[in-house]
C-alpha cells in the first residue's frame, strides 16, 4: 500500500507513478479536484486512503462521452459518485430559477457539470461498469435521500436512490460509512448484504417488504401519497426529521412505486481523536497542476481551518440537521495549532488565516452533557439549558493561534450566533471585545434574518429583543477595542410565514438603524428543510398549521422592500405599502421609505 501520495491519481500516467494497477475506489465529483479538506471528494478521498485503500478522482467527466468515466479503470470495490460541494441545482440557478454563467468549483468557473450530476453520473456509470458497485454521497445525495420537493420543477420527486441505479447512499458526514463499506468489500461481502451501515440508505424490493416484520422501522407516507396529498408530505417530513437522532433514531421506511427505500439511523458523531486524524490529513490546499486556471471556490477557503462540525442552532431554512446533525463535534486546540503550524510553512501563505470555525463559529466547543449518554429525544436549540454555553474555549483558541510564529492575523469570517454571544454572561462581552480587536475585518457577519415576531418564530431564530441586546453588545465591544468596526447582518425575503406587511415592520426597523445591505437573500426552497416543507404544502410540519407563503409578485415584493431606497425597487416598494394600507410611509419626510413622486 503506497504511502498517501502529494494528491489522489486521476490518471493512468499518476496510478502507474504510484505504482498502481487497480484502483480500490474511484469517486466520481461534480467539482474540480482540489486537494482542500473543504472539498467532499479530497477529504473521503485521503480517508479512504488512511484506511488503506487505494483512491483515485473523476473531476467533472464529460457526461456526453464514456471515455472520461474510463479514465482510471474498473474500480476494484466501488464507484463512489457526487455532485460535488453543492446541490447541482443549487449550484446551477438563482433563486429566481435563472441560469448562472459560471461555476466556482470549476477550473476558471468554467460550467462543466450537467443538471442533476449525481444521476447523470450514476447512470453513465452504470452503462459502462454494469458489474460495479455504485454508492452515492454528497450534499445533493444526502438531502434528496426521501421523496422531495424540487424547486426546479415545483414538483415532489423520487428519493434519488429510487431514481439512481446505485446500491448504496450515505448520507451526511461520510467518513464512517465508506470505510466500513470499502472494509467489508474488502472481506468478501457483496454490496447487496451490506444493509445495516449507519449513515446509509439501501432498497428493499416491493415483495421483500410487504413479507417482512416493520416493528423496528418508523414508516412514513409514501411517494404516491406525498407526492398528491401535501398534508401527507408535511407528516412524512415530521417523521424522518424526529429520527436523525443518531442514538434514538430508528430506521425510516419509505414506499416508492417500484422500490421501498430505507434509511439506516444516521452515523454516530465523530470523536474528537477521529476529527483531529481527519483533519491532519497531508491535504496540498491547491488545485491539480494538470488545471491551467484557478477554481475560484479555493480562495476563499485556502488557509482556513475546520474547527468543529455540527449545529444546533435548528433554523427551519437550514439542512444541517439532516446532514452534519445537532450535535457539535469539535477537534482538539492542539490538533488545531497543528494544522496552522502547517499552514506557515506552505507556499503561497501570507500570515493570514482565512477563517477559523464551522457552521457556526462560536459553537467551537460547546457541549451537552446529555449527547454522551445519547441524548434527551428532543430537538436541540440555543435555548436549551443543558447546552453549556461558553466562549471560553473558542477565546482560548483564537488567543494561542495568534501566538504561532508566522500568523499575523487570525479571522472568523463564518460567523457567529448573536444569540450565543447574549447568553453567555461570562464570556460573551469578551469574545465579542476580542473579536472585534483581532478577528474581524471592518464587519462582523450575524444572521438574525428577520426582526418579525411571527417570522422569527417560522424561521426558528431569536426574537428581535436578542437582537437588539447583543447590538448593545456590540457596541460595547467595539468601543473597548478601539477599532472602527459595523456589524454585517444577513437578512432574508420571501421566507414561508412573512407577509408584505412584516416586510415593511422589518425596512422600517433597518430604517431607524441606519441598516443597509448590499445584497438581498431572497428564500430558495432547497430539498429537505423545514421551510421548504412551509413553502410547497403551505403548513407547518410539526404543528399542521397553516403558514402564509409569499409567492410571485408579491416575492417580488418583499425583496424590494429590503432595500427600499434603491430608486429602481421604489415602484415595488410603493406598492406593497399600498397594499399594506401603510400609505403613510410614502413621501419625503425622514420616516418615509419612498418618495411622492414615482
Amino acid at each position: 500500500m503506497p504511502e498517501q501520495p502529494e494528491y489522489l491519481p486521476i490518471s493512468r500516467r499518476e496510478m502507474k507513478e504510484l505504482g498502481v494497477d487497480q484502483l480500490d475506489v474511484i469517486l466520481v465529483t461534480g467539482d474540480a479536484y482540489v486537494d482542500h479538506p473543504s472539498f467532499g471528494a479530497a477529504l473521503i478521498g485521503r480517508v479512504l486512503w488512511d484506511a488503506g485503500f487505494t483512491v483515485g478522482i473523476i473531476p467533472q467527466p464529460d457526461w456526453r462521452r464514456s471515455e472520461d468515466f474510463k479514465r482510471l479503470g474498473e474500480p476494484r470495490l466501488f464507484f463512489g459518485v457526487t455532485a460535488g460541494n453543492v446541490d447541482s441545482m443549487v449550484n446551477a440557478f438563482t433563486p429566481n430559477l435563472k441560469r448562472r454563467s459560471g461555476d466556482v468549483y470549476s477550473p476558471g468557473g468554467e460550467i462543466r457539470r450537467p443538471d442533476r450530476a449525481t444521476l447523470v453520473y450514476a447512470d453513465r456509470i452504470h452503462s459502462i461498469f454494469p458489474g460495479r458497485p455504485v454508492v452515492l454521497g454528497g450534499i445533493e445525495a444526502s438531502l434528496r435521500r426521501f421523496a422531495h420537493y424540487d424547486y426546479w420543477s415545483d414538483s415532489v420527486r423520487r428519493s434519488i436512490i429510487a431514481d439512481a441505479p446505485a446500491d448504496l447512499l450515505v448520507f451526511g458526514m461520510g467518513e464512517l460509512a465508506v470505510v466500513e463499506i470499502a472494509s467489508r468489500l474488502e472481506r468478501g461481502e457483496s454490496i447487496g448484504e451490506i444493509r445495516d451501515v449507519r449513515g446509509t440508505v439501501f432498497k428493499m424490493s416491493v415483495k421483500e417488504w410487504k413479507s417482512s416484520s416493520h416493528e423496528e422501522y418508523t414508516v412514513i407516507p409514501s411517494f404516491d401519497e406525498v407526492s398528491s396529498d401535501k398534508r401527507k408530505y408535511a407528516e412524512a417530513f415530521r417523521l424522518h426529521y424526529m429520527e436523525q437522532d443518531p442514538f434514538r433514531g430508528r430506521a425510516v421506511v419509505q414506499p416508492h412505486p417500484k422500490t421501498v427505500i430505507v434509511q439506516n439511523p444516521p452515523a454516530r458523531p465523530l470523536k474528537t481523536e477521529e476529527l483531529d486524524r481527519i483533519y491532519e490529513l497531508p491535504y496540498i490546499r491547491r488545485e491539480h497542476p494538470s488545471y491551467r486556471k484557478p477554481v475560484p471556490a479555493l480562495e476563499s477557503v485556502r488557509f482556513s481551518i475546520t474547527s468543529h462540525r455540527g449545529c444546533f442552532g435548528s433554523c427551519s431554512f437550514c439542512a444541517l440537521t439532516h446532514h452534519q446533525g445537532r450535535i457539535v463535534q469539535s477537534r482538539s486546540i492542539e490538533s488545531i495549532l497543528k494544522e496552522a503550524r502547517r499552514l506557515v510553512e506552505m507556499p503561497g501563505f501570507r500570515g493570514v488565516i482565512q477563517d477559523v470555525g464551522g457552521p457556526t463559529a462560536d459553537m467551537y466547543g460547546m457541549v451537552c452533557a446529555l449527547w454522551e449518554r445519547g441524548g434527551c429525544g428532543r430537538i436541540c436549540t440555543p435555548e436549551c439549558d443543558n447546552i453549556e454555553i461558553s466562549h471560553r474555549r473558542y477565546l482560548e483558541l483564537l488567543r494561542r493561534l495568534k501566538e504561532i510564529p508566522g500568523v499575523r492575523h487570525v479571522f472568523v469570517s463564518s460567523g457567529i450566533r448573536h444569540d450565543l454571544v447574549v447568553r453567555d454572561e461570562k464570556y460573551g462581552e469578551l469574545f465579542l471585545e476580542e473579536l472585534c480587536r483581532e478577528h474581524v475585518s471592518g464587519h462582523l457577519k450575524i444572521a438574525p434574518e428577520h426582526i418579525s415576531e411571527s417570522v422569527t418564530r417560522c424561521m426558528h431564530k431569536p426574537p428581535v429583543e436578542v437582537l437588539d441586546a447583543f447590538m448593545n453588545c456590540f457596541r460595547r465591544a467595539a468601543g473597548k477595542s478601539g477599532r472602527e468596526e459595523y456589524v454585517l447582518p444577513y437578512l432574508m425575503s420571501g421566507h414561508p410565514g412573512c407577509t408584505v406587511r412584516d416586510m415593511i415592520e422589518l425596512a422600517e426597523y433597518m430604517r431607524d438603524h441606519r441598516i443597509r445591505v448590499e445584497q438581498v437573500q431572497d428564500f430558495t426552497p432547497t430539498p429537505m428543510t423545514v421551510s421548504t416543507t412551509m413553502y410547497h404544502t403551505g403548513l407547518d410540519p410539526f404543528t399542521m398549521k397553516p403558514v402564509h407563503v409569499p409567492r410571485g409578485r408579491e416575492k417580488m415584493i418583499q425583496r424590494a422592500l429590503l432595500q427600499y431606497w434603491l430608486p429602481q425597487n421604489r415602484k415595488l416598494v410603493r406598492e406593497g405599502l399600498i397594499s399594506a394600507d401603510r400609505t403613510d410611509l410614502i413621501g419625503d419626510g425622514p420616516m418615509c421609505l419612498v418618495p411622492s413622486n414615482p
